[in-house]
């Protein structure tokens, strides 16, 4: 986890956390080696993301056209 938690501006106790909840999220795994921890994506865990991203994105992109439409018509661009 060192090593992550150097990436980032935030604490190592933060990092902890969030590696706590994508683990608890299925998006990765960890196992100990000796004192560290190794921490691996699983590729699985973000096929159930993809699938709920992939239904969200047509209404989302569905309703950014319409007020791109929207603002276009009323000369706001």
């Amino acid at each position: 986890m060192g090593d992550i938690a150097a990436a980032f501006p935030i604490s190592r106790p933060a990092v902890s956390k969030h590696l706590r909840v994508l683990e608890q999220a299925r998006l990765v795994t960890h196992h100990a080696a000796g004192t560290r921890h190794v921490y691996a994506l699983r590729p699985e865990g973000f096929g159930a993301a993809r699938a709920w991203l992939d239904a969200f994105w047509p209404e989302a992109l569905s309703r950014f056209a319409a007020l791109a439409e929207q603002s276009w018509s009323e000369g706001d661009v």
